[in-house]
């Protein structure tokens, strides 16, 4: 029994003395997204995601106003191809768009055809048919459907918040541009919780990364040996 506390005791001064070399270890991997090279991330602001429009999709429902053409003022459905029919223009492709572009869209439409410099604003009621992927150190990771403008911290609480071993402080939010290629920004969740910083808003198959905290990870695998050798223990 003697000989067997001496094995325990050096296992455990061994894990311990480990711990803090894992965990650094671990932490400064994590900082560094495994898919993405550094040098390959974008030098963008993240407060840019909050005011930059949402692109317009399949279903969402827009309430367009001609400014003193109260004939052509209307709510229309975007259809399933991405289009939507109005009086003086027919089908037009809305999908893709943002707001103010299919402002400027129909604005230079009306001015082909009826208006001398008609003032056109578009509304969106209803986004619909949108989603967003949440993984990594949640919950119940996902691809969720969103139905209006969606945040950083509402699509974490979707996939059932953060896990005991989430990093808040490595949360990447990877998304595609339009030309193809991928951009990843980084976030901070801290901030964002205390209102120093603003919840960024997410785009349409945006995906959510939360990052591994490597002390959580490591003080758990640590307090699991401890259990196993007092198991252990218990049988000789």
């Amino acid at each position: 029994m003697k000989k067997l506390n001496v094995v325990a005791v050096s296992m455990v001064a061994g894990l311990v003395l480990f711990l803090p070399a894992s965990a650094s270890t671990a932490d400064n991997e994590a900082a560094v997204p495994a898919t993405i090279p550094a040098a390959a991330e974008p030098a963008i602001d993240p407060l840019a995601l909050v005011v930059e429009d949402y692109r317009i999709g399949p279903s969402d429902l827009l309430e367009i106003s001609v400014f003193q053409v109260a004939e052509l003022s209307r709510t229309v459905r975007v259809n399933a191809r991405g289009g939507l029919t109005l009086p003086l223009i027919g089908e037009i492709q809305a999908g893709g768009l943002t707001g103010q572009q299919l402002e400027t869209l129909l604005a230079e439409k009306l001015k082909q055809t009826y208006l001398q410099d008609p003032q056109v604003s578009v509304f969106i009621k209803e986004f619909i048919s949108q989603r967003v992927t949440v993984g990594g150190s949640v919950n119940r990771a996902g691809v969720f459907p969103i139905s209006g403008r969606t945040t950083l911290m509402q699509a974490i609480a979707m996939a059932g918040g953060l896990s005991k071993l989430a990093d808040e402080g490595n949360i990447k939010v990877f998304r595609d541009r339009r030309d193809g290629s991928r951009e990843v920004l980084a976030f901070d969740l801290a901030p964002i919780r205390k209102g120093e910083m603003a919840d960024p808003q997410l785009h349409t198959s945006d995906v959510i990364e939360v990052g591994l905290s490597g002390k959580r990870a490591a003080f758990k695998d640590f307090t699991e040996a401890l259990r196993d050798i007092s198991v252990f223990g218990l049988f000789f």
